[in-house]
Order: structure tokens, then sequence, then C-alpha cells
């Protein structure tokens, strides 16, 4: 991605300076993340106000892209410090205008809205807190209102969220000023990473030449991707539930932990309601148990004839601030199910599960990684249309919406973090560490209570084969199992199995490779010999069961060979089915699921190797089916019908199918 260098080669750290500029000016390192992160939900002591729509927008071409801080643009109207252009939000702002030089732009761009707080939530007397949230930006945001810093947060893909009561309750009337600064350079100790790269030579590149690296395959797009809102709740407010569930044939345990800020001087109360609203089960206080009679368990899709079962938890805090009583109301979904892992099984609700699905990404057409509620709801007809019980969020956490439709439908998800292109040396520092340990809090923190995830990953093809690799993964994942010992850990590798220094410590090995595609291209007989070894090798050597994480071929949706050729839709046909015959021999002892690499095409950056993007989707990046996706479909119903944990009403539906 070519751009203008920040300062020249005297100044060439500036930028990667510049997206650490609020942290590195207070001298302080990432820390532990405090306080809950519960999703906004309207109550009767909740409202809630969206603030999508069209934003001003403009990015710093400044030499050293600082004049944005230097001329505090923040401290004004946006308009004011010069030209701006309308963006929308959510969505990425690389494909929505003409300009070439902001499609690749790397360094600080600036969005600003100016919003009109209801009079009521102004009000001293109502003691109401007023809360501003993002649902992600990336990748180092900065915000204030009107002027005043409220909140920083590095990385993206997670929510952060700032109290700006005082700020907003100083002016009734007068419209609020939004400003948020966004800076998507990466940088070694970032998540994921990268370089800045100087190209010095006067020869070949302009003056200040730089390029922005990276080792990921996808492209790194970045603006506000998600809602941004405003909500409240009272002075006295419910901050965290946590949520975990054990269950028998007859009887289920809901265990719960919920931490109230603003005061200790507060009571609870807790109403498990079923799908009908009716009152299963009733407690109080802060932690305890809620014993749920013949529980409706949550079931992956196919598993069951009401997949995706969920009870709703509703938790009252009344309290005392300052003479006046307050009450706040939040309801939690919860889907009560189980997992364990066996050295050669995945266990549901102490039913195998077998993950048959997809990886796929948060992109589209001209929005990027915005939301886009109509893409999602298609992307999840698809993957019921297509037989897919799961996906993994390859590779990095989605939308809590795109979440929220997991568990209501049944969608198992392994949840991944943007641990993704992990390669050098330097990135598995205690500086990187330090951060990473700090994005696995925070994504726990959002999803714990999730019934669709069944599985964290940590990162997606790092360099394991590395020495450092070792302590690194050994304490990232005991970090994370601190966290959430409900949940099974992995991460995603595609190093050799005598070399690789993370896989001791992961419960469930998860396993790339690309045969006759990057390795032996072309040779398709190659496939069953190399991918039984690997099968043999990796559960020789640890004696866990094996996901294949990730297989798959490009193809050019209309290109047809015969005998099948490298890029048509022939030979990606041909390539699944030399994988599938494999994975039939292999289900049947350790292998616990294949996720095809890729539920649809997706934008990369330019390269040799990409025309218009990674074409290895199953469907076009329009949503359209590629050949592939009729083999996958046939084979993932098949497989469905026949588990035995089908229920009869499902096999005759697949039968008719």
């Amino acid at each position: 991605m070519a751009a203008a260098a920040p300062c020249g080669v005297a100044g060439q750290c500036r930028l990667q300076l510049l997206v650490l500029v609020a942290a590195a000016a207070a001298g302080r390192a990432a820390t532990a993340v405090r306080g809950g992160m519960l999703y906004p939900r309207e109550s009767p002591s909740r409202e809630l106000k969206e603030l999508g729509g069209i934003w001003s927008f403009r990015a710093d071409f400044s030499p050293g892209r600082d004049a944005g801080f230097e001329q505090r643009w923040y401290r004004q109207p946006l308009r004011q410090t010069g030209p701006v252009v309308d963006m929308p939000v959510p969505a990425s702002f690389n494909d929505i205008t003409q300009d070439p030089h902001l499609e690749n732009y790397i360094g600080w761009v600036w969005y600003e809205k100016e919003v009109l707080i209801p009079q009521r939530w102004l009000q001293d007397d109502l003691s109401t807190r007023v809360v501003l949230r993002f649902g992600s930006a990336h990748y180092y945001s900065i915000v204030w209102v009107n002027g005043v810093q409220v909140v920083e947060h590095e990385g993206g893909h997670l929510p952060f969220e700032a109290d700006i009561s005082r700020i907003v309750q100083r002016s009734p009337g007068v419209l609020c000023r939004i400003t948020v600064a966004l800076n998507n350079t990466l940088t070694p100790h970032t998540l994921p990473p990268g370089s800045i790269q100087y190209m010095n030579d006067r020869t070949r590149y302009p003056k200040n030449y730089f390029v922005q690296n990276t080792r990921f395959d996808f492209f790194n797009y970045a603006g506000i991707h998600r809602p941004v809102v405003l909500y409240t709740t009272p002075s006295v407010y419910i901050d965290d539930i946590t949520v975990t569930t054990t269950s028998s044939e007859s009887v289920a345990m809901v265990r719960y932990q919920i931490s109230v800020v603003g005061s200790e001087l507060y009571s609870l109360s807790l109403s498990l309601r079923d799908q009908e609203g009716k009152v299963v089960a009733t407690g109080d206080g802060p932690s305890g148990e809620l014993k749920v009679p013949n529980p409706n368990l949550w079931w992956p899709y196919l598993m069951h004839e009401n997949p995706g079962y969920r009870y709703f938890l509703e938790v009252k805090m009344q309290a005392q601030a300052s003479g006046v009583p307050q009450e706040d109301i939040y309801t939690l979904p919860v889907g009560i199910r189980t997992v364990h892992v066996t050295s050669t099984q995945f266990l549901i609700n102490g039913k195998p599960f077998y993950f048959h699905g997809v990886n796929k990404h948060e992109d589209a057409d001209i929005r990027g990684k915005g939301l886009d509620w109509a893409l999602i709801v298609k992307d999840f007809n698809l993957l019921r249309w297509l037989g897919a019980n799961s996906f993994r969020t390859s590779h990095y956490p989605y939308a809590e919406e795109i979440m929220d439709l997991c568990d209501t439908y049944g969608i198992v998800v392994i949840d991944e973090c943007p641990g993704v292109g992990i390669k050098m040396p330097e990135s598995f520092g205690n500086k990187s560490l330090q951060h990473h340990l700090v994005v696995m809090e925070e994504l726990i923190r959002r999803d714990k209570n999730r019934p669709s995830v069944v599985m964290w990953s940590v990162a997606n093809e790092p360099a394991s084969e590395l020495p450092p690799a070792a302590y690194y993964f050994k304490t990232l994942i005991a970090h994370t199992k601190a966290l959430d010992p409900s949940r099974p850990v992995t991460f995603v590798s595609d190093t050799n199995y005598a070399v690789d220094h993370g896989a001791p410590y992961v419960d469930v090995i998860c396993v790339n490779s690309y045969f006759s595609w990057y390795h032996d291209p072309g040779h398709l007989e190659v496939i069953p010999l190399q991918l039984t070894a690997q099968f043999e090798n990796w559960y020789k050597t640890y004696q866990k069961p094996i996901i294949q994480s990730e297989y798959g071929a490009d193809s050019i949706p209309g290109l047809h060979s015969d005998p099948p050729a490298m890029f048509s839709e022939e030979y990606q046909k041909a390539m699944l089915k030399e994988y599938h015959s494999v994975f039939d021999k292999k289900r049947k002892e350790y292998v616990i699921g294949e996720l095809i690499w890729n539920f649809a095409d997706f934008m990369t950056d330019q390269g040799t190797t990409r025309v218009l993007g990674n074409k290895k989707g199953i469907f076009t990046r329009q949503r359209q089916p590629k050949s592939a996706a009729f083999v996958l479909r046939e084979r993932y119903w098949k497989i469905a019908n026949e588990s035995s944990c089908v229920p009869p009403i499902i096999k005759s539906h697949i039968l008719f199918l």
C-alpha cells in the first residue's frame, strides 16, 4: 500500500509512534480489562440511540500524518479544519470514494458526528448515566466529546465505550459533537502484526515512499465497522453478568455472577424465563445457582428439531443513590449446554459433534468489513441451505450481531482473536504477548455467555516453529483457560507437526493444508497420501482430536476445464472430493471436523496470485454458488443424515432434499 511517508528518513518511526500517541505520551502499557461490556439492550431502565448514518470524514494527508493533532481538529467542528466528505457508518472507508489514495491510505483518519441528546437523559435529578459505545473501529481509536477526550482503544474488532454523562449534561439542548481519530497502521506488536517498509532508493521510488507490509491474506480494511450507539443506565447499574451451565437429563444448573457499579447498597433478583415467557427458576444476590427442571438444551443446527433454544435471564437491581431509589433491569439470553473434549471426540451435551462448516470473512463489495444486515441474513440463509453447522471467525472476532444469530440458529462457532500473521520473531516478545493477553480478555468478556461459542482460537498460522513460540503460547493459552475454564482452547497451525512449539498446549489440533494447491500444485493424486500422513503424524504425536481447519482451491466462476485444471470450477470440485475421501476414513477415528476455505470470495491486497481478491469461496463475493457449493451441500446433509444424534423429523427433511 503506497502512501506518502510520515516525515522522511529522519522520522521514519513517527507513523508507528503516532499509532500509540496517547499511550506513549502517558508512558503506560496495555493494562488488564476492567468492567463489563454487556451488549446494549433496551429495557425499562435503559434507552438506546443509534448513531449510524452519515458522518463527516477527513484523512490526514500531511507528511507526518499528525496535522490533526498539531492543529487540534477535535477542538472545533471538523468541517472548519478543511475539506470533509460524507462517510457512512458502519463501513470501511477504503472503497467508498473514487480516490485511490484513500483506498490504500495508511495513517490517521478523522470522523465526526453531531447528535442531539434527548432532554430527559440530561436531567440531574434522574441520575441518568449516558454511555457512548463503539462496536469496533480499526485499529487504534481516540474519541473526544465536545473537545474532551473520553476514551482510547487499541485494536480492532472488539467494542469499547465511555461514560460521557458529565460532559453532555453541562450543555443540555446543545448538539453533542463526537470526534474520532483512527489509525490503521500495523506494527510488529499490534494484532494483527505488520510493518512499515520505507523505499529509500530514489532511482525507483518517490521521496518519502513507504508501504504497509502484512502477513495475512485479506484486505486491510479500516474505519468504523460496527454500530455506534448512545445508551443510558441509572447511575447505579448492572455492569457485568457471567453465566455457566451444566445439565443432566432431568435438571440443569445455571450458575451466575453479577457485578454492580455505583453503590455497595443494592439488592438483586433474578428470573429465568423460557421462550414462552414462563418463569422456570428464580434467584437473588450477586452469585448463585438456578435449578432448571426438565431443561430445553441449546443444540446445534441439525442435531435437534429445535436448535438454538435460549432462555432469558432477567436481572433486576434496586439501590439507593444519594437518597434516590434506583432500578436497573437487564435481560441476558442464556443457552444451556455443555462442551467436553476427549482424545477422539468433541462432545456437546454429551453427544459427539462433527464440525462440518466453513471459514468466513466480514467482507463485501463497497462496504468492506462494515456491518450489513442484508448480507448477514443472506449468509445465514446460505449456511443453513448448505447444511453447515459451524464456522470459525477467521481471522478476528465477528460482530456481536452475527454472534447473536449464531446463538439463535444453533450455528457452532470457533471464536478466533485477531492473532493472524504472527510471523516475525519480534512479534513473540513480551510487548506483543502483553497486548495479546489483553485482547483475549476483551474477547472473552464480550462472548463468554454465548452458547454458540464452543472453543477459543488464539491465533491463525503463527510461526509456531520459532523457539519463543513455546513460552508465548503456553502463557497465552494458560491465561485464556484461567479466564474461561469452561471452553477448550486451540490455535490454527500450518507448521509441521514435529516442530510446532505451541501444539502441546491446545485441547484440539487445528490444521490448515493446501495439498495440490500451494504444495504440488495441479497434482490431485498426491492428496490421499499426504493428507493421511498429516492426520496420522499429528495424532500419533499428541493424541488429541483434529479439525481440518482450512483446505480449498481458487476457482474463477464460469471457468471450466476437463480434465480439471487449476482455477477451474472442476478443479475445485475434484480437490474437495479427494480431501473428503480421507475425511470419511479418519472421522471414524479422531478427526472431528472439516471447515472449507472459504465460504465466499473476498478482497485481498493486489498481487500476482490474486485477481481481484481470493477466489477460494464456494460462493462468489456476491453470494452466488459455484459448483463446489453443491458438492458441499450434498456432503453436509449426508453427514447430518448419518449422525445418530439427528432426530427423525430432520432425517425426513434430509431425505426429501
